[in-house]
C-alpha cells in the first residue's frame, strides 16, 4: 500500500492476509482501503495515528490487516519526516488513550526468533529440527492440534533432534479442552515449554482449564485481535502470554496498547507472524524493538516472514540470518520499496 502526503513524502504499508485465519481475503484490503477508508482519511494528519484509527474504525469494523497497512504507512511517513526510525517514535504522548510511553528502543535492534514448524510427518520433522539446531535456533515451535497420536509422534521426533533446545507447540485452536489436556499429558516427558492457542477462539473456559490442569504456560494468539479480547483472556485466567503483531491487531499503536495492558496485568507478550513480506516484517521488528512488554528474550516470536519468500519487494530488506533479525536504523520503517516489482506481484499498491 502506497500512501502519499501533500509534503511529498510516501509511506509504505502491507496487508498480509489469510482467510481461514483473519477472515480477510487478498481482495479485501484493497477494496476496503480504496472505497471505504480512503475517503475518510483524505486530509487527515498522518502524525495523528489516534485520529487515523478512529476514522477507520468509524466506517469499518474488523478488517485488521487493511487498517494496519494504512497505519504502518503513517508511521513510515512520520519517521521519514523526522529523519528517525519508527522505533524512536514509539513513545512520548499517549497512543490511543493509553499511558505515556517512553520513547526509544527497549532492546537491541538485533534479536532472536523461534522457528515455526508445520505439521510434518515425524521423519521430516526430525530432519528439519536437526537442521534448525545447526542453524542456531534455540526455540522451535511445532504445529499440533490434529490427531493426537501423530501430534505426539511429531513433537517426540523434534525433541530427539533438538536436544536441550526449547520446544513449544501451537494447536491453532484445533483441540478441545479434553483433547488438549490428554495430548499435553502424553507430552510431559518431551519438556514442552509452552502451548499456543490450545482451544478454539472464544472457548475461554476451556483455555483456562488447560492452563490450570497442565501446568504449562499458555499463549493466546487467534483469540486476541483487540484490547477487549486481551481483557477477557486475562480476566478469565486463560493465558500467560499473548502473541501480538500489528497486522492482526489493526496497527502498531493498537498492538502497543494491548502490550501495555498485558504488562500492567502481569502477562507477557510475544510477536507472531502471518508470513509477511518485508514492509510488514519491518513494522513488526520496530514494534518489538520499541516495546518492552514484548518479551522475546523469554518467549521468542517470529519476524522471519521475508525468508519464506522467493524474492523481496524492497531494495534494503531486513537482515535475517538463521534465528537473528536486525531492523534498520534508517528513517521510517527503514525499507525502500521497489514499487514496480510490488505492483507486479501485489494485488494493490
Amino acid at each position: 500500500m502506497r500512501v502519499e502526503t501533500d509534503a511529498g513524502i510516501v509511506g509504505a504499508g502491507e496487508a498480509t492476509v489469510a482467510p481461514r485465519w483473519s477472515g480477510e481475503t487478498v481482495r479485501a484490503p484493497p477494496m476496503s482501503s480504496s472505497r471505504v477508508l480512503t475517503p475518510r482519511l483524505l486530509g487527515v494528519d498522518p502524525h495523528d495515528v489516534a485520529a487515523v484509527a478512529a476514522r477507520m474504525d468509524a466506517v469499518c469494523v474488523n478488517n485488521w490487516f487493511a487498517k494496519s497497512a494504512v497505519e504502518m504507512a503513517c508511521w513510515d511517513i512520520q519517521g521519514k519526516a523526522a529523519g528517525q526510525p519508527v522505533y524512536e517514535l514509539l513513545g512520548g504522548p499517549a497512543l490511543l488513550g493509553g499511558p505515556t510511553l517512553v520513547g526509544g528502543p527497549a532492546r537491541p535492534r538485533r534479536f532472536a526468533c523461534r522457528f515455526s514448524m508445520g505439521a510434518y510427518d515425524s521423519d521430516r520433522a526430525e530432519q528439519l529440527a536437526d537442521q534448525l539446531v545447526a542453524a542456531g535456533f534455540r526455540t522451535i515451535k511445532v504445529k499440533v492440534g490434529g490427531a493426537v497420536d501423530a501430534d505426539v509422534e511429531r513433537v517426540a521426533a523434534v525433541r530427539r533432534a533438538a536436544g536441550d533446545v526449547t520446544v513449544v507447540v501451537d494447536a491453532n485452536g484445533g483441540w478441545d479442552a479434553e483433547t488438549a489436556i490428554a495430548a499435553l499429558r502424553r507430552m510431559e516427558d518431551l519438556r514442552v515449554a509452552l502451548v499456543e492457542q490450545p482451544t478454539p477462539v472464544g472457548d475461554l473456559a476451556g483455555m483456562a482449564r488447560v492452563r490450570a490442569e497442565c501446568g504449562i504456560p499458555v499463549m493466546a494468539d487467534e483469540g486476541c485481535f483487540d484490547l477487549w479480547h486481551a481483557e477477557q483472556l486475562i480476566a478469565g485466567g486463560c493465558c500467560d502470554v499473548i502473541s501480538l503483531y500489528p497486522g492482526k491487531n489493526g496497527g502498531i499503536a493498537k498492538a502497543r496498547a494491548i502490550a501495555q495492558f498485558a504488562g500492567r496485568s502481569g502477562v507477557a507478550c510475544s510477536i507472531g507472524s502471518n508470513l509477511e513480506w518485508d514492509i510488514a516484517a519491518a513494522a513488526m521488528a520496530h514494534f518489538v524493538v520499541a516495546t518492552p512488554e514484548v518479551d522475546v528474550e523469554r518467549y521468542p516470536g517470529d519476524v522471519l516472514g521475508p525468508s519464506y519468500h522467493a524474492f523481496s519487494i524492497v531494495h534494503d530488506p531486513l537482515t535475517i540470518s538463521g534465528p537473528w533479525v536486525e531492523v534498520s536504523d534508517r528513517p521510517g520503517l527503514g525499507v525502500t520499496v521497489d514499487w514496480p516489482r510490488a505492483r507486479q506481484h501485489c494485488l494493490h499498491t
